[in-house]
């Protein structure tokens, strides 16, 4: 198979319009068009990462920090940056990335670190303000069941915890094919009536062109009739971080025992007790700080992240518990996620975990 077939296959959990303003998520170098020999999932790209990969002969690393953050004014191999690029190019390896683009979508990290801790009715925290469209469109019966799939297939007809959502009413079609046509149904020169199914679906703004092109690929008619209406209501579906509920209230102490166990720590930091039960978790898998007033908004008991900043412990006060795990710890779990995507969807693809994806945060 070919390298972009996997690339896409990522994008469809993490779509690339899902990351932040300040990312550089996506293809990092390297030509996608080649077959794949095998991937490398990795959470950083170091130089011993790409060695890794050389000596495994896989030709992708999929990466969850990208390598390339900043513009490059020039390529001289002077940092670990640039050498593992030119390393990679010379070698011909790609090298992807998904960061916070993963970071914002659904059965992403913060997912992962939830479904971990036992979490349910896991939802977002802060959910992104993407935009979203209504399509309609008009189907001869015989050929709803098809469209319907191929439109689900690309991406619409998703509704909170519910996927395959349309709306389907009977109405009969009109229509004269002129000289210049080539009709699916009815004759050149004649008014036919036929009877269609309209079909709608809702889907993000940033799947709009995907989900037409899936549409007018497998619609039977010569020109297909849809329309796209833009929305007010926004797609919760996306966003930072998530919340959910442990199936049982804990002491505090006994939560952070299980976070230490969960998450194999040796060590982790929270801020004062503030003698309260843990019941309802919020969650930001890295630097997520910034969240800390939804979570205590939302009315959450602790709040879990991968690092915060001195002030922070001091600014929660007694409204909520803030731990961190460490930055590594709480992303480390993105090899599995990838590997667990792509092994379901590519069962005979090689996937190899790096071995020499290491924490850059050492303890004493």
């Amino acid at each position: 198979m070919k390298i972009r077939e996997i690339l896409q296959a990522i994008e469809q959990l993490a779509p690339l319009p899902l990351q932040e303003s300040f990312d550089n998520s996506g293809l990092q170098i390297g030509e996608t068009h080649q077959e794949a020999k095998g991937v490398l999932l990795t959470l950083d790209v170091t130089e011993q990462v790409v060695d890794e990969a050389i000596s495994l002969g896989c030709n992708l690393i999929v990466s969850h920090h990208p390598l390339a953050f900043r513009a490059f004014k020039s390529l001289t191999g002077k940092n670990y940056v640039e050498r593992c690029m030119l390393k990679a190019c010379k070698h011909d390896i790609v090298i992807y990335a998904a960061h916070t683009n993963l970071d914002n979508a659904m059965g992403g990290v913060n997912f992962k670190l939830a479904q971990m801790l036992g979490l349910q009715q896991v939802r977002i925290l802060a959910p992104a303000e993407q935009s979203l469209v209504k399509l309609v469109t008009f189907v001869p019966h015989s050929h709803a069941e098809n469209i319907r799939t191929a439109l689900f297939n690309a991406g619409a007809g998703n509704i909170g915890n519910y996927d395959s959502c349309s709306y389907n009413l009977s109405g009969t079609g009109t229509f004269r094919a002129n000289d210049d046509s080539t009709p699916y149904c009815g004759k050149i020169g004649e008014l036919h009536h036929e009877e269609e199914t309209r079909i709608e679906v809702i889907l993000p703004a940033f799947r709009q062109n995907e989900v037409v092109r899936a549409l007018i690929t497998v619609h039977p008619y010569e020109e297909p009739a849809y329309d796209l209406y833009p929305l007010n209501n926004k797609w919760a579906q996306a966003g930072s971080g998530v919340v959910g509920s442990l199936p049982e209230a804990m002491e505090e102490e006994t939560f952070l025992y299980l976070l230490k166990d969960t998450f194999k720590l040796t060590t982790l930091q929270h801020s004062a007790y503030t003698g309260k039960m843990i019941k309802d978790v919020a969650i930001c898998g890295g630097s997520g700080a910034f969240l800390i007033p939804k979570a205590i908004s939302y009315g959450a008991d602790v709040f879990l992240t991968g690092e915060a900043k001195y002030n922070d412990f001091y600014d929660v006060e007694d409204k909520i518990m803030l731990t961190t795990i460490g930055h590594y710890e709480s992303e480390v779990c993105t090899k599995e996620i990838f590997r667990k995507l792509l092994s379901d969807r590519f069962p005979d693809l090689e996937l190899i975990p790096s071995s020499f994806d290491v924490n850059p945060v050492n303890y004493l």
